[in-house]
């Protein structure tokens, strides 16, 4: 990318037409110049760095606990979390699982 050193835009190509030579051309000034050599850059991509996504077994540690019962084995120690899987104006759900290690039904209210 070129900017334009009246105005700061960036500057447009103009394609080669009618006798004139590509050019790049400020779309607000009248600024214009004529490349006389190739430009490149090489710009290194950098990877972003993602965070570890916990699910099954690994995750249960790290979701919030609530004192209700499991429907399946009657334990009270349930974790759950909250998920929008409808539109924006409807309220969320929750999802409730057992930290029974034997048992860990899951179901759902909402």
């Amino acid at each position: 990318m070129e900017f334009c050193p009246l105005c700061g835009l960036m500057l447009q190509i103009e394609t080669a037409r009618s006798g004139r030579p590509l050019s790049l051309a400020c779309p607000v000034c009248p600024y214009f110049c004529v490349p006389t050599a190739k430009i490149t850059k090489v710009v290194p991509v950098v990877k972003k760095e993602i965070d570890p996504i916990f699910s099954g077994a690994d995750a249960m540690p790290l979701q919030k606990a609530i004192n209700t019962t499991c429907p399946n084995c009657r334990n009270t120690d349930v974790s759950f979390w909250e998920m929008q899987i409808r539109s924006a104006d409807e309220p969320a759900t929750l999802f409730f699982r057992c930290c029974n290690n034997n048992c860990g039904h899951q179901w759902r209210e909402g």
